[in-house]
């Protein structure tokens, strides 16, 4: 009996080969550091590309960049990012000091990785994030590290102070007007004459707006090649530096960690260091500016010509929201004036239901009333004025300085002191016009009365809605009732003999037709011949005669 045996298929063996990739930091661009980060980009591209059990998934990188911050590193979000989308099994980091300084985000980033399968190995520590007691190893050294880069802060603030009570500012700054030669700043006289316009100009009563637009405009620029802002010129007026003078330790980083600049109020000295340099404004010209700001501060909203405000700007506010009226502006009249409102602000934000407009002219006629002025004098306003509170549709409420409060009443009339003959005639051709506009008879239909065209109206008749042309004028009396257009359509089609009604047959067929007050419509046809209809008589509703071509 032959004898059978199974023969197992032998299966080849593939090893799993790991994606790998790597990341190095400097903090500092230095030559130094950069050829140090140089070396480490070689030294792990070799590494990863020798292991015959890695794939290499590349070096990724920063150049310059602090370890506190994950969002200003470029290099390490897009190894993040790859990770993510599954290009990457491992991560090598020289150290936890180059992955990260700060603990939190070491910590989220770490665990981030290890729950979508990527593990971190750590050189210097020998630390493999996917271990088991990798977690707590990392904890403990990432709170070394991020104490370490406190320290670091620390001694280097230890060193500007150093600096300050020697009366050397602490970097070679770059500002508008001056350049470094050695440790000495030096007048760059191109750049100091945009500085001395600015400062003159601003004395002069320029505002910042302005006056930026007007440098731009000239082809001046910042220190950083971009047109002039508002920022960028109130910095410069604010800056003593151009009185030949340093002020050290405006600004501080209040964490490490964060590093958040702040300005500095009193938290940390302040070092005052005086001919340091040559000065490029004088300090009597620079103390003219500071007070001018001052006075322009105090006026506040006043001091802004650009946004249309005048004397009553935050002083009239809403007793229903506490919010200020605004200035708004209608629309030109026909004689060329333009009719201002004050409403309140809380209106347009859907807050508040006082939503009465003041006339600006009904408003000043209050206040000459109230202070007594024929005519309405600011000062006189500003002088003895507080405050308006409006409680409601035409009631206003005047708060005087004195104490007193003062209610008044008023009533719009502007409506109707505003259709003058002149605007009640423009009126009157926009209407025609429109009503003329994409219909068949145009301006064709002339009434006889008063000589002017009839106009189409949409009204309801037996249950529908049709188009009846009518003449609406005041003149002689002119209220006669309208013609149907579809009845007008159809006495034409038969009176003329055409077969249908279309625009084309109508312009070039009749010249013109009048109406009656006796519900007459005479038609003159571009040939001469006269046709009378008489609506509302027999045949179909209507009568006509056809009256002998005209001579």
């Amino acid at each position: 009996m032959p004898k059978i045996s199974k023969i197992q298929p032998i299966q080849p063996r593939f090893i799993q080969r790991k994606r790998v990739a790597a990341y190095a930091r400097v903090s500092k661009d230095s030559e130094r550091l950069l050829h140090s980060l140089s070396a480490q980009v070689s030294y792990y591209s070799s590494l990863i590309q020798k292991n015959p059990e890695w794939v290499y998934a590349g070096v990724y990188c920063d150049e310059g960049i602090t370890g506190t911050i994950a969002e200003k590193r470029d290099g390490f979000n897009r190894l993040i990012a790859d990770c993510d989308a599954g290009k990457i099994d491992m991560v090598i980091v020289k150290a936890i000091s180059r992955f990260a300084r700060n603990t939190v985000d070491l910590l989220e980033t770490v665990r981030h990785l290890k729950d979508i399968g990527v593990a971190v190995w750590f050189e210097r520590e020998k630390i493999n994030s996917m271990s088991d007691d990798g977690e707590l190893m990392l904890t403990l050294l990432a709170s070394f590290a991020q104490e370490e880069s406190r320290s670091m802060s620390d001694n280097i603030k230890w060193s500007f102070q150093k600096k300050y009570e020697k009366g050397q500012p602490h970097f070679h700054f770059r500002i508008l007007g001056y350049v470094w030669e050695g440790d000495t700043m030096v007048i760059d006289e191109d750049e100091a004459q945009i500085v001395r316009r600015i400062f003159g100009e601003y004395l002069n009563g320029k505002k910042l707006i302005p006056l930026a637009e007007t440098l731009t405009k000239d082809g001046y620029y910042s220190i950083n090649g971009n047109p002039f802002q508002c920022g960028t010129i109130y910095k410069i007026l604010t800056n003593i530096t151009y009185t030949g003078n340093f002020l050290c330790q405006k600004t501080y980083i209040e964490d490490p960690i964060t590093k958040v600049s702040k300005v500095n109020n009193g938290e940390l000295p302040q070092y005052y260091i005086e001919n340091s340099h040559e000065a490029i404004i004088d300090m009597e010209t620079f103390e003219r500016v500071q007070a001018e700001m001052d006075r322009r501060r105090e006026l506040g909203v006043l001091n802004c010509e650009n946004l249309g405000i005048n004397c009553f700007s935050a002083k009239i506010k809403c007793e229903r929201c506490g919010r200020s009226f605004n200035r708004r502006r209608t629309q030109t009249h026909s004689d060329g004036t333009r009719t201002r409102y004050w409403v309140c602000n809380g209106k347009k934000s859907g807050i508040c239901d006082n939503n009465k407009q003041i006339p600006e002219t009904i408003l000043l006629r209050l206040c000459c009333n109230v202070l007594e002025l024929d005519a309405f004098e600011e000062d006189e306003f500003n002088a003895k004025v507080e405050q308006i509170t409006v409680p409601g549709a035409g009631k206003v409420i005047f708060h005087m300085k004195d104490g007193r409060t003062i209610p008044m009443e008023w009533q719009s009339n502007l409506r109707h002191e505003s259709w003058d003959k002149r605007r009640k005639a423009n009126m009157t051709k926009k209407m025609q016009a429109y009503h003329a506009k994409g219909t068949a008879f145009g301006t064709m239909i002339i009434c006889e009365n008063c000589g002017e065209p009839l106009r189409k109206y949409m009204e309801k008749y037996r249950g529908k809605r049709v188009n009846f042309w009518r003449c609406t004028s005041e003149k002689n009396g002119c209220r006669q009732r309208g013609i149907r257009e579809d009845f007008l359509k159809e006495t034409l089609t038969e009176v003329l003999e055409w077969e249908s009604f279309s625009e084309e047959k109508l312009n070039a067929t009749v010249e013109c037709m009048t109406f009656s007050t006796n519900r007459v419509l005479t038609i003159k046809t571009k040939k001469g011949k006269i046709i009378k209809i008489k609506l509302g008589g027999t045949n179909n509703g209507y009568s006509y005669e056809d009256t002998c071509d005209i001579k």
